[in-house]
Parts: structure tokens; C-alpha cells; sequence
């Protein structure tokens, strides 16, 4: 590699940082697309400004043995604002990433299995805690963020800021279900 490349690289990696965050980015995605983007320069030894089709497709047939399908969008997702904002190169949508199609539903416990959960931590704050965010139908990040400010009683809702996506939403307080012993 030529100093001239490692420094483009290194510049044109400082740029990308400040379009992430100029376009008010979730700090998870900014932290996804510059590590695609380091991922990226080390597999082809800092020089990305001109990958070629075949060249990407090399490095995304390397990159299946990787567990998460997640990772491949995140690079693909990650070089392609980098073309754009950064290199200011129109992308052409290479048709690289197929991943499959697959609904999962989540695992639910019963009222029986959550309140002898609850009942099994000793700890009254954690206990107070898992029984919210069961009871709320709340993400762990959410019942983290969650205030005693966000708490609605007159109207029986509570607010949930900065959710998945950093969209805010209401959720209806739970009703009585649990026998709290």
C-alpha cells in the first residue's frame, strides 16, 4: 500500500464520521457503517474509492462465513453511504445480498412463568423492574431510558422515548394480572 492510499483512507474516514453524524444517525448505525467501513479497507489494504463489481462480490461471498446476515446489509448499507457521501460516487445497486426471509415470533411466557420469574429475584428494585418491562411490552433499552416522568396516571399511559428507530411512542399501562405477593 502507498502512503498516498493509507492517507486518502485515513481522510476520507474522518469525513465519513462527520456526514454519520451531520446526518443525525443513531449512534448504533454510526458505530455499524465505520466499523463495515474499517472492515472494508483492511480486506482490500485501504484502497475503496473504486471496488469493482467483482470485487465486491469476492468480499461478500468472504464475509458469509460470518454468523449474522446483519452484517452483510451493515456493509453493504455502510460502503454504499460512503460512495455517496463521502466519495461522492453514484452507487449502482449491485444485487449482491439475498438474505433469507424469515418471521420468527418471540417466545412468550405465561402470567404463571413471568410472575415466578419475578418471584425468583430477590432483589425488590429487579424484581420491580422485569415486572415492568413484561408488563409494558418494553425493550431492555427502553425500561433502562424509562423516567418516573414518562409515567401518565391520570391518563394510564406511559411515554417510551427514544424507542427502536429513535421514534417515541405511548404505551397503556398494564392491567392487574399479577398477584404481587
Amino acid at each position: 500500500m502507498t502512503p498516498s492510499s493509507k492517507d486518502d483512507f485515513k481522510h476520507n474516514y474522518q469525513t465519513l464520521l462527520k456526514h454519520l453524524k451531520l446526518k443525525g444517525l443513531q449512534h448504533k448505525t454510526i458505530d455499524a457503517y465505520s466499523r463495515a467501513i474499517r472492515r472494508i479497507g483492511h480486506y482490500f489494504d485501504q484502497r475503496i474509492h473504486d471496488l469493482s463489481e467483482k470485487q465486491l462480490t469476492d468480499y461478500f461471498s468472504d464475509l458469509l462465513t460470518t454468523p449474522s446476515w446483519s452484517t452483510l446489509k451493515l456493509d453493504l448499507y455502510g460502503l454504499k453511504f460512503y460512495y455517496q457521501h463521502v466519495l461522492h460516487k453514484p452507487w449502482v445497486n449491485i444485487n449482491l445480498i439475498r438474505p433469507p426471509r424469515s418471521k420468527r415470533l418471540p417466545n412468550i411466557v405465561t402470567i404463571d412463568e413471568a410472575a415466578a420469574l419475578f418471584m425468583a429475584t430477590n432483589k425488590i428494585s429487579y424484581r420491580v423492574f422485569y415486572f415492568t418491562l413484561y408488563s409494558l411490552g418494553l425493550r431492555l433499552t427502553e425500561g433502562l431510558n424509562l423516567a418516573l416522568g414518562d409515567i401518565d396516571a391520570k391518563r394510564q399511559r406511559v411515554h417510551i422515548r427514544d424507542s427502536k428507530g429513535n421514534k417515541d411512542r405511548l404505551v397503556s399501562r398494564a392491567p392487574k394480572h399479577f398477584n404481587h405477593g
